[in-house]
């Protein structure tokens, strides 16, 4: 890093997003790829993520909410995008203006799909999430007759289309566990009852990152990784897949210090220097997504060396011992909070007790978001 780089960041490889949706297209044999891009792209920026996976060969885009639609739409990308998570007030005249694929969970979202497209004279595209086991969104059983006799009106009336049928998966990062059989089966069932009423999907999806790399049974028509585009495992501990992490959290030594025998360091003296020692300071904390937990727990790598962190996680910096530094770490040098190596995201999850969906999702506030690689000189600069 130089002087010109900001003082916390996160450096973003679009070469890796593009490696990982190669991958992951691999494993989906004849099925399509759609990458999930929601909460801006997993916190890697949905829109370069998008361009990235769709140049590496995906064929579509899924969102959760409308506006995060229309962000990728009013970035110029026309791939087809589902929007699968919305309250039944949303403006779906929008979505439908700007031929988003729109997810409907029950007869108000329906109902309220339909309003839009009337009013606007455009057929809304619409795609039916049913609930398979999951219990979460998605069409309840007691509720899917209903909505498939008023789709049934709507796609006669023109006033809908309807594209596509799908669901998702309770359990697939436990890829023999049995609810992921009764998942399929009971999706097998939805679509042959949507035919029943003489609904016939264009396609159907259920497969979700884990079951893209080890069930190629569930993938359908198409299938739709999230965490694994931007490299990170779905089933940690089992294999890597040969992804390749997206995302490296960083910062800029703030300062280099002597601290002497029995000094403490950082709010309330947690960490007490059982030696002279030297430390570095690092001006990034729980404002900018590194977890105050983490204190005098995490590691962080300087050159090819991991350094421990000790005292408190500060709202806005952290302190690593140096020992006697021996590599002469100054200001100014890269400091890695986590990344493609070591320390990885899931060493900070494992910590944590929890995943590094959530670990990815943390950089916020202050931290300066770059990419490189290939896909991104060709986009026009880092």
């Amino acid at each position: 890093m130089s002087s010109a780089d900001p003082q916390v960041e996160t450096v973003i490889d679009l070469d890796a997003i593009a490696h990982n949706v190669r991958i992951l297209a691999e494993h989906a044999g004849d099925a399509a790829v759609m990458v999930v891009v929601k909460a801006d792209g997993y916190n890697h920026g949905a829109v370069r993520v998008a361009r990235a996976a769709l140049a590496a060969g995906a064929a579509e885009l899924g969102v959760t909410t409308i506006a995060e639609a229309l962000r990728l739409r009013a970035a110029g990308i026309d791939a087809p995008i589902l929007s699968w998570l919305n309250t039944s007030d949303a403006d779906y005249a929008a979505a439908i203006a700007a031929d988003i694929e729109i997810g409907v969970s029950s007869v108000a979202h329906l109902c309220a799909v339909a309003r839009a497209a009337r009013a606007s004279g455009i057929v809304a595209t619409v795609t039916l999430k049913v609930d398979t086991g999951l219990n979460r969104n998605g069409i309840s059983d007691t509720e899917y007759p209903r909505v498939l006799a008023l789709l049934r009106d709507l796609v006669d009336e023109r006033v809908v289309r309807l594209r596509a049928i799908f669901s998702h998966l309770a359990c697939a990062d436990e890829p023999q566990h049995p609810a992921n059989d009764r998942q399929r089966a009971t999706f097998l069932e939805a679509i042959a009852t949507a035919k029943e009423y003489g609904l016939q999907p264009e396609l159907v999806h259920l497969a979700n990152s884990a079951a893209t790399l080890t069930r190629p049974d569930l993938a359908f028509d198409m299938v739709r990784p999230g965490i694994s585009v931007y490299g990170l495992s779905p089933v940690p501990g089992i294999s890597d897949f040969g992804l390749r992490p997206a995302m490296t959290f960083r910062a800029r030594v703030a300062l280099v210090k002597q601290v002497a025998a029995g000094e403490g360091v950082s709010y309330g003296h947690e960490w007490i220097a059982p030696r002279a020692t030297t430390v570095a300071l690092i001006p990034a904390g729980y404002a900018d997504g590194v977890f105050r937990p983490l204190g005098g727990r995490l590691a962080v790598r300087i050159g090819d060396t991991l350094y421990p962190g000790v005292g408190r996680v500060c709202m806005d910096q952290l302190v690593v011992d140096l020992g006697e530094n021996p590599a002469e770490v100054r200001e100014g040098d890269t400091a890695v909070l986590f990344g493609p190596g070591e320390p990885h995201p899931q060493r900070w999850a494992d910590l944590l007790g929890t995943i590094h969906y959530e670990i990815v999702c943390s950089p916020r506030g202050r931290v300066v978001r770059r990419y490189v690689g290939d896909v991104a000189q060709h986009e026009g600069g880092l």
